[in-house]
């Protein structure tokens, strides 16, 4: 296989904690452009924050990509609002053109600057996306198309800047890319031979391989109601999904 050319960063970003809603809810989402090199440790860019330490940030999701090239679908879906306007509308550390979710696969590396990266998981949206975007159900569309960005862990650590390429070096489990995992985790929930394939696949981090273990034992999948929308809803009962029943069946 030939590798194709190293891809220009559209943006590099970084962000500082500010409310996200009412409430005082702290929040790194809004990232604005580095303007020159910054450090990239094991648990993000120098400068860069997140206010949910819990569910946000570490070693796993030290560093959030997400493609430029959906932006242009973005505003034909829900108009050309003021955050696609600019880079950094989903919150992403890195922006550029030329990769999406079916050209990355898990344990892809690349290297960038002094830095060298390796696709950890795909993203799962929150409700801060609604707040961002002022709608609703932002997260779910997120989350419904597949455009969800993913995540690197920082194998080595180094100098980045927004000037630099970013080049895959190495293809750890090519069949696995972003969009085959997004597939069987969010349309073919309950594919009992995908799960336990993703079970065990060791270089994910143990919470998605949790999600694969839980769904094969309990025949169901897990709600994703309080992550996406802020709150449980009272009518979707645990184990299920926008209160519809996804138990496999018998044999």
């Amino acid at each position: 296989m030939v590798e194709r050319a190293p891809i220009a960063l559209d943006a590099l970003l970084i962000g500082s904690l500010s409310p996200i809603d009412d409430r005082g809810t702290l929040s790194g989402i809004d990232k604005r452009p580095a303007l020159g090199p910054v450090h990239l440790g094991t648990t993000g860019f120098a400068g860069d924050h997140q206010g949910d330490l819990k569910r946000h940030g570490g070693p796993d999701k030290a560093v959030h990509h997400y493609p430029r090239d959906h932006y242009q679908t973005w505003v034909d879906e829900i108009g050309n609002v003021a955050q696609l306007q600019q880079r950094g509308a989903f919150g992403e550390n890195i922006s550029a053109l030329g990769l999406t979710e079916s050209d990355v696969a898990i344990g892809d590396r690349f290297r960038l600057g002094e830095a060298l990266l390796e696709v950890s998981q795909g993203r799962q949206p929150c409700w801060k996306l609604n707040r961002r975007f002022d709608l609703p159900d932002m997260a779910r569309r997120v989350q419904q198309t597949g455009r969800t960005g993913w995540y690197y862990r920082v194998i080595e650590t180094g100098m980045v800047s927004p000037d630099d390429r970013m080049q895959r070096v190495e293809r750890r489990h090519p069949e696995w890319t972003i969009a085959r995992l997004w597939h069987y985790l969010y349309v073919d929930t309950l594919n009992r031979e995908a799960l336990s394939a993703i079970a065990d696949l060791a270089i994910l981090p143990p919470n998605w391989r949790e999600y694969a273990v839980k769904r094969l034992q309990t025949r169901s999948v897990e709600d994703w109601s309080r992550r996406l929308d802020g709150e449980v809803s009272a009518s979707t009962p645990d184990g299920a999904v926008d209160g519809r029943d996804r138990s496999l069946p018998n044999g």
